[in-house]
């Protein structure tokens, strides 16, 4: 009678939320370490779909932008206005993308803080803007056209290159160099081909775009 009544008023043991997934009974160590080898792979394979969306959102942005404001140059059925419009509202969309998926996968990195994750991803709002307000400065004070179609698509080309550096630096994420890189070399190149060829130089950052992020979602879906 005493045994059974004190084992009823025997208050539960917590479990932990291993114990409570997976049942009553204490892991182990090695279902432990199992376990937790299991949450590293799962947490590697979202973070490299994530770099993955972010390779793809701009490949598609930049492939397709590039080659509209050439066309808007070239061809006459392309008007140049309509082009500009939606290089501009794909451009915004990345920006808007990448702030948001820079901030998600910034966080829960080994070595990288929730704040260096929020300010790596506000960044690419914040420097969109600034090189915005400086190409709008210079054609208020006489840029012409034709060097601002050559000043804004390498300003942004070297703003992505050095956000990938500073994510390759920030993730330990080698893939952002291949594309960081090549990314400054077009920005710092195109302008030498002259308007409209300089759109055609900058699509082939598109193209690196693209190759990463097959590259990364084959990546994940091998783990």
């Amino acid at each position: 009678m005493d045994s059974g009544h004190s084992s009823k008023n025997k208050p539960a043991v917590p479990q932990t939320p291993q114990q409570a997934e997976l049942g009553d009974e204490p892991l182990d160590p090695a279902e432990m370490l199992a376990l937790l080898e299991h949450q590293q792979r799962a947490f590697t394979q979202a973070h490299v779909l994530s770099v993955a969306l972010l390779y793809g959102v701009w490949g598609i942005a930049w492939l397709i932008g590039f080659v509209l404001l050439w066309l808007g140059w070239s061809a006459e059925w392309m008007p140049l206005a309509l082009a500009g419009a939606i290089f501009a509202a794909l451009i915004v969309t990345a920006i808007v993308i990448s702030a948001i998926v820079g901030i998600r996968i910034g966080r829960g990195v080994r070595g990288a803080s929730d704040f260096a994750g929020a300010v790596y991803g506000l960044s690419w709002s914040v420097l969109g803007i600034a090189l915005a307000a400086i190409g709008m400065g210079l054609l208020q004070h006489g840029l012409s056209q034709e060097l601002a179609s050559l000043y804004f698509p390498s300003a942004y080309a070297v703003m992505a290159g050095i956000m990938y550096l500073f994510g390759a630096a920030l993730w330990n994420e080698k893939s952002q160099l291949v594309v960081g890189v090549p990314l400054l070399a077009l920005g710092a190149l195109a302008p030498f081909a002259g308007a409209p060829h300089n759109n055609l130089v900058m699509a082939l950052g598109g193209v690196v775009f693209l190759a990463a992020s097959i590259r990364d979602a084959l990546r994940a879906r091998k783990r």
